[in-house]
């Protein structure tokens, strides 16, 4: 089948250099063995190759090609003998930045890199909030079935196993309600929860990595926003855990982590311009950049309770921790409002179609969150502080609700939307 898919691109290839009057079916120059030599080189220049683009390879061979002279050729051919290059091909390790990726052949079931069904349908809703929110980006219309599939495996893919290491990051943050002061499990040396410390601690983006080099969609950036995810669990468990144990919290480490949080929109993003063969447009990703950050303020305070029980990172429970109930409706809303001028600042850089398109999302997904009525973006609504959680979980686990063990928060804290909500990852 891959032989037929080859022939058949190699065809497609040939049909389209007469169409454009690159070569001509009627010339004697050009026999069967030219043309697929010809579509050969095509192809090889709009395949994936490390971070160039086809600019940059179209003067890699305008600069260079020339220079080749036919005795260098001759040394060329017989230093690519068949043995020599099967022996290049089965022992020469891939290599990722500073670590070296194995020859898949070889790899053991630790470097495979594997997806449950539930992480795929866990990631549902961030794609669909991906395609609908960031094609427009890179030009593309999220209602075209083609522009979509295209792309589908290895966003999804990527997307999943996103998803499976934040599930199992999550487990470790589950609370143990009236066992001990912490309301924060302690990890015993044949728990089920050393094994998930072990895989979130020992590289666990290894074998993704591994996939995206062998595709050439492994850049720099992806490297450094997978970085960022360790980065953010690792922030949310330390947070998490010195909340539940009543230890001083840092504000700089929680605005780290609030900013960190949306890394695989950015991993999303960075390898839909690099499976487009495009060179990434810094400004869409600094606007988009400080979008997700107002759109994981917004998903935190819609999930707040919800990650009240679960022990998860948000960024009104650790400003509770920081300031106290009373206080942390106001400094959050002070944070809100300074990205907020950021936001509009650039927004207005943008291309005004972009900008409008843009805007137009935001209002269809806050209609799509089951806003019907007032500001057509929506309003802020910092929920009711909890200031005792424990005792909080204890009466949602015993369905007996308390009603004194919450701060309303101030009314200052409604204020117009300026970006899309995303639906819950959850979801």
């Amino acid at each position: 089948m891959d032989g037929l898919r080859k022939l058949e691109n190699v065809q497609k290839i040939i049909q389209m250099m007469e169409s454009h009057g690159i070569v001509s079916s009627s010339s004697n120059t050009h026999n069967a063995s030219s043309l697929r030599f010809l579509a050969d080189v095509v192809l090889l220049l709009v395949s994936q190759c490390c971070e160039l683009d086809i600019g940059a390879k179209c003067q890699l061979i305008i600069d260079h090609v020339p220079k080749f002279s036919h005795a260098f050729l001759e040394e060329a051919l017989q230093c690519a003998s068949e043995q020599g290059v099967e022996q290049m091909v089965n022992t020469r390790p891939l290599d990722c930045g500073d670590k070296i990726i194995p020859d898949p052949s070889k790899m053991g079931s630790k470097d495979m890199s594997m997806i449950g069904l539930d992480a795929m349908q866990r990631a549902n809703s961030t794609l669909e909030d991906f395609c609908r929110s960031y094609f427009m980006f890179h030009k593309m219309d999220p209602h075209q079935p083609q522009s979509m599939f295209r792309y589908l495996p290895i966003l999804s893919f990527t997307e999943s196993y996103i998803y499976q290491l934040d599930n199992l990051n999550e487990k470790l943050l589950q609370p143990s309600v009236g066992k001990d002061r912490s309301s924060y499990r302690e990890y015993s040396e044949e728990s089920w929860e050393l094994t998930y410390v072990r895989m979130m601690t020992n590289d666990p983006f290894r074998p993704l990595c591994i996939l995206l080099q062998q595709h050439g969609l492994l850049t720099d950036r992806v490297r450094e926003e997978f970085s960022s995810g360790i980065e953010y669990w690792s922030l949310e468990r330390k947070l998490c855990h010195a909340l539940g144990s009543k230890q001083e919290i840092s504000v700089e480490d929680v605005m780290k982590a609030i900013h960190l949080k949306s890394f695989d929109y950015r991993v999303l993003n960075l390898l839909l311009y690099q499976l487009r063969d495009e060179k990434v447009n810094d400004m869409h990703m600094e606007f988009l950049t400080i979008s997700e950050f107002l759109v994981e303020i917004s998903d935190d305070l819609f999930d707040y309770e919800d990650d009240v029980l679960e022990n998860s990172f948000n960024i009104l429970r650790m400003f509770n921790g920081i300031y106290g109930a009373s206080a942390a409706p106001t400094m959050l809303a002070k944070v809100i409002t300074e990205a907020e001028e950021k936001y509009d600042s650039l927004l207005k850089a943008l291309d005004p179609e972009l900008s409008l398109k843009y805007q137009k999302r935001c209002e269809e997904a806050t209609k799509e969150g089951g806003k019907t009525s007032g500001p057509s973006l929506g309003t802020w609504s910092i929920p009711s502080v909890i200031e005792d959680e424990e005792l909080y979980r204890s009466d949602v686990l015993n369905s007996k609700p308390s009603q004194n063990t919450r701060q309303q928060s101030s009314p200052t804290s409604q204020k117009p939307l300026k970006w899309q909500l995303k639906q819950r990852k959850s979801a």
